[in-house]
């Protein structure tokens, strides 16, 4: 049994951390243009190191690497050789294993009794995360299935290779990459558990259009995906996608939204008031009776919000 389905199977909940790039910039440093957070893997790695264990403390049973904005095309456009991409990979994965270990380190063995030992979830964003143009909240733009199995590969190759203990494909807005995504896994990384997230703009559809229930369809008919749901959307959309999904799909729910802002990629900037209708942990605990396990924040969530999630619900 591999350990992400270990521990969805042993626990209630697990916390994942929450936003990198947004928490970045709340921090002071400018994640604009194309690499967006990524750039600091290039600049000043221990910032995002730091950033992880803040996480870890606040509670965080997951530590997802900072590679969503870390793909091969996407650093050799800036610059970078296709070794030294392919590094700059792998370094994110090594930010994420010191974190753990650093914090694992500072706790009592009291306290490690009460802990999950956390794990790695290697990033796998979407071709529109190195579009950097917003069509990760549309999903319009096309590939060739194998061009998005190209696409993807070597950083999966490496991500893997580097210590990941399963992968989160997250922020999927495009059907046919999903499905280019899951076949990748079955063909070539057989052995490997995942979970897959998805982006929505209303409460039946993901951004390109397809029904949810097709989606969970997808999720369903892979071994390797474990868990599958929604991130990066409005809390108010994602109870009924989720029960869409569960008519479906008795799998495991994912739940990680933005704050309720609407990201505009034209300009790098979000839009309109955050949804404070109810909080996240609020909102959580509605989902995980509609079968939500996998629970965290996307967007504009900070180390606090991770923390009131694992106190109220660890």
């Amino acid at each position: 049994m591999g350990k992400l389905k270990e521990l969805l199977e042993s626990t209630d909940y697990l916390i994942l951390d929450g936003a990198l790039g947004t928490e970045l910039e709340n921090r002071g440093h400018d994640v604009s243009g194309k690499l967006w957070s990524a750039k600091y893997l290039l600049e000043n790695p221990q910032i995002i190191q730091e950033l992880h264990e803040d996480y870890l403390r606040s509670g965080a049973d997951i530590v997802t690497t900072s590679s969503y904005q870390a793909t091969v095309q996407g650093l050799e456009d800036y610059g970078l050789s296709e070794k030294e991409a392919l590094d700059t990979i792998a370094l994110t994965v090594e930010l994420a294993k010191n974190a753990r270990q650093n914090f694992w380190q500072s706790l009592t063995d009291d306290e490690k009794k009460n802990r999950v030992y956390p794990l790695i979830a290697g990033d796998v964003g979407p071709y529109a995360a190195y579009l950097a143009d917003g069509s990760e909240y549309t999903g319009d733009y096309q590939l060739s299935k194998e061009a998005f199995k190209d696409f993807h590969r070597s950083r999966i190759q490496t991500l893997l290779a580097a210590g990941s203990d399963f992968l989160a494909i997250e922020t999927i807005p495009n059907m046919a990459e999903a499905t280019a995504l899951v076949e990748l896994l079955s063909d070539e990384f057989p052995d490997t558990e995942a979970y897959m997230s998805f982006t929505a703009q209303d409460s039946q559809k993901i951004s390109d259009g397809t029904p949810m229930t097709e989606v969970a369809k997808l999720c369903d008919s892979s071994k390797q995906i474990l868990a599958f749901g929604i991130n990066c959307s409005r809390p108010a959309i994602i109870s009924d996608l989720l029960k869409a999904s569960r008519t479906i799909s008795q799998k495991p729910l994912v739940t990680y939204p933005n704050s309720g802002e609407i990201y505009d990629g034209a300009t790098q900037t979000w839009k309109s008031l955050p949804d404070n209708s109810h909080t996240l942990c609020e909102n959580s605990q509605v989902w995980h009776k509609l079968g939500a396990k996998i629970v965290g924040g996307c967007c504009r969530t900070r180390p606090e919000d991770i923390k009131l999630l694992a106190d109220k619900l660890k």
